[in-house]
């Protein structure tokens, strides 16, 4: 089923959030970014699972984008499907957000790699060239070499996500999304759910409605 398409305002939320990278409040939001989540748009985000929100007390609901927000965000970026917007910020903003899944390309990097958080409390640190030792997808091939019996075995994503428990769980999901696309990267579900744990169905990734248990890497 094809998407809903994201109006300008609930576009504009979801790549906030991005770029922020953690749970953020709405009073944050407007300090910062002159926006909130309330509302009529903050039950949309939740409804369409993008965005997760939690009020601790009485005090003002805080905010996170989603493994399901960030391949969304992700996907629409590379489909081209922002929103349109007018006049001279519109000009720039569109630039950047043309500009932003080439250089994700060239660079081998997913979106949550692009915007993560600091080592501070100001915010996300933007663009930074993280090397190697930074590069989830080289890891994600590392671990699925060690792990697979033979070349072209599946394995499962949970034996590969134990490699990974350093790395933030939305960089996982978003790298294996973009992974998925490679020619040499196949991600299924398994076809026997009854054999699943509960931890199996914990590390599976959504990719196109359906949860992917399964990895593959050939050559590519």
């Amino acid at each position: 089923m094809p998407h809903t398409r994201l109006s300008l305002p609930d576009f504009a939320a979801l790549l906030v959030l991005a770029v922020e990278a953690r749970e953020v409040s709405n009073s944050e939001l407007k300090q910062r970014h002159r926006l909130s989540i309330d509302g009529a748009k903050r039950l949309r985000l939740n409804e369409m699972k993008l965005v997760e929100s939690r009020r601790p007390g009485r005090g003002a609901y805080l905010h996170v984008l989603t493994d399901a927000g960030w391949a969304r965000l992700a996907e629409d970026l590379r489909a081209g499907a922002v929103p349109p917007q007018t006049g001279s910020s519109g000009a720039m903003a569109r630039a950047l957000l043309d500009w932003l899944p080439h250089y994700m390309e060239r660079s081998n990097q997913s979106l949550a790699d692009v915007f993560h958080p600091g080592d501070d409390e100001e915010g996300p640190a933007g663009v930074q060239d993280r090397g190697e030792e930074g590069d989830l997808q080289s890891r994600i091939r590392r671990a699925y070499a060690d792990l697979a019996a033979r070349p072209g075995a599946w394995v499962s994503l949970t034996d590969v996500r134990a490699r990974l428990a350093d790395a933030p769980r939305a960089a996982v999901d978003e790298t294996l999304v973009l992974m998925e696309r490679l020619p040499d990267v196949n991600l299924v579900p398994e076809s026997n759910q009854k054999t699943l744990t509960e931890e199996d169905r914990a590390a599976a990734v959504l990719i196109g409605e359906q949860h992917k248990h399964l990895l593959w890497i050939g050559r590519p």
